[in-house]
C-alpha cells in the first residue's frame, strides 16, 4: 500500500517553522560535495537549488581546477578546495553544515563511496542527501546502514538501485517500490526511488507514490536539483522523510510549471531552480506551511 503524494500531501508533513526575525544562520548552511571539475555542473546544480528552497548558506567542494568557475558560477557559495579523495578539510566543514548533498556528478568507484563514509562518519549528527557516485552498493549495506542511522536520504534511478541491490536493472523497473523498500530497509535510509512514477519510503516500509512526473524532467543535471532541494530543505530543519516527500513534489510541480510554460521537452535542469521559490511559496500557502 501506498500514499499518494501530492500538493494536499504535504499538509500532514509540514516544514519547520523559521522565526520571523531570523537570518541565515537560521535557515541552515548546505555542503555540496559532488563530482571533479568535468562534472562541477552537478555540484553547482544542486547547491543553487539548496539555495532556492531556503537554505540560508551553503558551500561547495572543488579541486583547484574548478574552484575559479564555481566561484564565479555561484557567487553566493563558499568553496571548500580539496583534492577529489581528501576528506580532512571536508569533514570539518561537514561537522559544522546543517545538512550534506553528497555525489552530485561524482564518478562511481569504491574511493568516492569511502569519501562519502568518512564525511558521514565524521559528521554523525548531520543529515545527508546521497546521490549519484556516492550511494553504497550491496555488499556495503551494514556499514552503511550503521553510519546512515535513518537520517540519510538515499536518491537512486533504476540503474543505480540494480547497483545497489545487485540485481538485474529489469527487474527493478519490473517493481519499483519493492526494490525501494527493500533498499530502506537494508540501508537504514529514506529512499527516494526516481522515475516517472517516484516513490518515496521509508526504513520502516512507508511509502508514498508521486505520479505524474513531466517528460521534461528527465534530462542530464535533472537528478542533482532534486537532490539539492532536498538537501537546502534538510538544512531548514525538516526530518529526512519530511525533507523527500517535499523535494519529490516541489522538483516535479517545477518542471510542470515549465512544460505548461511551452516547454514541455526543451527546458534544461538550469530552469528549475529558478521556479522552486514561486513553487515552494505556493506550497506553503496550500498546506499552511511556512515558506
Amino acid at each position: 500500500m501506498t500514499t499518494p503524494l501530492d500538493a494536499a500531501a504535504l499538509s500532514h508533513h509540514p516544514l519547520p517553522e523559521l522565526p520571523a526575525d531570523g537570518d541565515k544562520e537560521d535557515r541552515g548552511a548546505v555542503l555540496v560535495v559532488g563530482g571533479e571539475a568535468v562534472m562541477a555542473g552537478a555540484a553547482i546544480l544542486a547547491g543553487v537549488a539548496a539555495l532556492s528552497v531556503g537554505a540560508g548558506k551553503l558551500q561547495i567542494r572543488a579541486d583547484r581546477a574548478s574552484a575559479a568557475a564555481i566561484a564565479v558560477a555561484v557567487p553566493e557559495a563558499r568553496i571548500v578546495i580539496a583534492g577529489a579523495m581528501s576528506a580532512s578539510p571536508l569533514i570539518q566543514q561537514a561537522v559544522k553544515a546543517s545538512a550534506l548533498v553528497l555525489g552530485p556528478g561524482m564518478d562511481t568507484g569504491k574511493a568516492r563511496r569511502r569519501l562519502a563514509s568518512r564525511l558521514l562518519d565524521g559528521a554523525p549528527a548531520v543529515p545527508a542527501v546521497i546521490d549519484a557516485g556516492a550511494l553504497p552498493l550491496y555488499s556495503e549495506a551494514d556499514a552503511f546502514a550503521l553510519l546512515a542511522g535513518g537520517r540519510t536520504v538515499m536518491t537512486p534511478h533504476a540503474g543505480e538501485m540494480a547497483a545497489i541491490l545487485n540485481r538485474a536493472k529489469d527487474d527493478i523497473r519490473a517493481d519499483p517500490l519493492g526494490a525501494a523498500r527493500e533498499a530502506a530497509a537494508m540501508f537504514r535510509s529514506v529512499v527516494v526511488m526516481k522515475g516517472a512514477t517516484t516513490f518515496v519510503v521509508s526504513p520502516d516500509g512507508a511509502a508514498w507514490r508521486h505520479d505524474g512526473g513531466v517528460a521534461g524532467l528527465g534530462t542530464s543535471g535533472s537528478g542533482d536539483v532534486l537532490a539539492g532541494a532536498i538537501g537546502g530543505i534538510l538544512a531548514r530543519g525538516a526530518p529526512p522523510m519530511v525533507a523527500a516527500l517535499w523535494g519529490v513534489v516541489l522538483h516535479a510541480q517545477a518542471g510542470a510549471d515549465l512544460a505548461a510554460a511551452g516547454e514541455p521537452l526543451g527546458f534544461l535542469a538550469r530552469d528549475l531552480p529558478g521556479r522552486l521559490p514561486l513553487v515552494l511559496a505556493r506550497l506553503c500557502a496550500a498546506s499552511g506551511a511556512p515558506s
